[in-house]
């Protein structure tokens, strides 16, 4: 065969080719809307691969080939930068269905199958609305009817290929992730009191302040026994927990926050703060997705159900026998009335910690309201075992614990009323040091906003403006910190609240707070309290201390 007759054969070929593919568009069809769908999976590839993107718009002239009116194509672009796994977050292909289902669509164009869906669910729902509707489908190079058997076929093979192809690529990328993850590399965010190194390792914050901050919410779970207490503490102190943002115009600076609950029970939850790597803490359950919502359906699971733990791995602030002992503990506190976990609200002593003397079971505390009438209940309401004895008074049992615990503890008041002072100074001196750091950092901000102002040229008062302002801000933040120091602090409260075990500790007793010694002072009513000589220089600030 000649040339000549080669490209007449070719020429001839790609007219049968477009004569078959013309030969399933009829007028019914050219009378709706031909829809060009665009998507990309992520933004960088709509950054990066613009040549694909490029090629999805062309599709409008594919159209306008096959017989379509260019005001009858219709461009849906708002999933660019979207992925396909699901219809969740797709607004673009929500809204081309609402169109087939409307009846108004009789052709959709897009470049590959995986482009409009890589979910079975969502591609045969829509092969199937176009089936109902008579709308067709095209590729860059293929025209198929979904109510022909062939075409849906052939279109399901290939939407079945489509997640197969999304499936594996997972697989390639969660084996890279669970190898880096198994050598201890793999690091997404680090919680605060740690940073990222320049050569990606994960070092303690140099901050001293920070880490003090860090170790003082581990000290305060140790002795308050509940997350939540400690909140309250840092909040009663007026104490702030650092944060170094991963976002925004703040992005790797210190700032530092109001304690948040959560914040708190998440470093209690971490191990790395124990010097552990883990991977794996936290799985995705789908049946507790919600739509719209990314960050759903995540559980905690279960420290053997980790994929990856590896001790004494990273720094620590805590050893590990203290990270198990505070998961211990957290657990307790959520089991209301079944372990022993931390003091809760009400009167009675034993709530959490009575047993009922029948059935063994954990008693209730149950509280009508009026003084002196809290019940320790058993709800055994099993009908094989039933408790004879329901419910007892809290009253006369919690009289009687108090008088053999201070029976108990009576050979040892002096040693528990030294304790108690040691512990005393040493929240003394963590307080002081804590505040003193404050007062640093507070100088140092002052100084170099100071000193950042007197380097601009005082004609460039556009800039001056600003570094003044900024001046006198961490000027009066300064002061602010100075005047708020616990020695001012503490000449200003009345009141030291003793527990219900210090009342027979001999005298001198000294203040909680500040160290010096109290003094009794008793009302009209036979009430005494014990006042801090530092806080209490005038009857006027001994009443005000009686009406707090």
């Amino acid at each position: 065969m000649s040339v000549r007759d080669s490209s007449s054969g070719t020429t001839a070929a790609s007219k049968s080719v477009s004569g078959n593919l013309g030969g399933k568009v009829h007028d019914h069809h050219r009378q709706r809307l031909a829809v060009v769908y665009v998507r990309q999976s992520t933004p960088r590839q709509v950054i990066e691969n613009r040549e694909s993107t490029r090629l999805q718009y062309a599709l409008a002239d594919r159209a306008i080939d096959l017989g379509w009116h260019r005001d009858r194509v219709l461009v849906i672009d708002e999933d660019l930068g979207q992925s396909g796994t699901s219809i969740e977050n797709r607004p673009g292909f929500q809204r081309l269905m609402a169109e087939i289902a409307l009846d108004h669509v009789g052709l959709v164009l897009g470049l590959q199958v995986s482009r409009l869906a890589r979910s079975c669910k969502d591609w045969y729902h829509l092969l199937e609305l176009c089936g109902v509707y008579r709308a067709l489908l095209s590729d860059h190079d293929s025209l198929y009817d979904p109510a022909q058997f062939n075409d849906r076929l052939l279109l399901g093979l290939q939407g079945m290929m489509s997640e197969a192809e999304l499936h594996l690529i997972r697989c390639r990328m969660d084996q890279g992730v669970r190898q880096k993850a198994e050598r201890g590399e793999l690091f997404t965010l680090v919680p605060l009191g740690y940073l990222r190194a320049p050569d990606n390792q994960v070092a303690l914050d140099p901050d001293e302040q920070v880490q003090a901050v860090v170790r003082i919410v581990f000290e305060k779970f140790a002795e308050l026994g509940s997350g939540r207490a400690v909140v309250a503490y840092l909040v009663r102190e007026g104490m702030r927990l650092p944060s170094r943002p991963h976002y925004g115009p703040d992005r790797g600076q210190l700032v530092w926050r109001k304690p948040a609950t959560a914040t708190v029970y998440g470093m209690l939850h971490n191990p790395i703060y124990a010097g552990a790597y883990s991977y794996g803490r936290q799985q995705i359950d789908p049946r507790g997705k919600v739509p719209g919502r990314p960050s759903t359906g995540r559980r905690c699971q279960s420290m053997d159900d980790w994929h990856v733990l590896l001790q004494d791995k990273l720094p620590a602030y805590i050893s590990w026998d203290q990270y198990l002992a505070n998961r211990k503990r957290l657990t307790q506190n959520t089991a209301r009335f079944e372990t022993r976990g931390a003091p809760r609200e009400g009167s009675s002593l034993l709530g959490g910690l009575a047993v009922c003397g029948r059935c063994g079971r954990r008693l209730h505390v149950v509280y009508d309201g009026r003084p002196g009438t809290a019940l320790y209940q058993c709800q055994n309401s099993e009908p094989a075992d039933p408790c004879d004895s329901p419910s007892v008074v809290a009253e006369p049992v919690d009289a009687l614990i108090a008088e053999q615990v201070l029976r108990a503890l009576e050979p040892a008041a002096l040693e528990l009323s030294l304790q108690v002072e040691q512990d005393g100074r040493r929240e003394q001196e963590r307080g002081t040091a804590h505040w003193r750091q404050v007062l640093e950092r507070s100088h140092y901000q002052a100084d170099r906003a100071r000193r950042q102002y007197d380097m601009v040229e005082p004609e460039n008062r556009l800039i001056a403006r600003e570094l003044e302002s900024r001046w006198k801000r961490h000027s009066a933040r300064s002061r602010s910190s100075k005047k708020n120091t616990p020695v001012c602090k503490l000449r200003q409260q009345s009141i030291c609240k003793l527990g219900t075990w210090m009342r027979f500790t001999p005298w001198p007793r000294t203040c909680l707070r500040c160290g010096p010694p109290r003094r009794r002072v008793t009302r009209i009513a036979r009430r005494s309290f014990d006042i801090c000589w530092t806080a209490s220089r005038s009857p006027w600030q001994a009443k005000r201390s009686w009406s707090m």
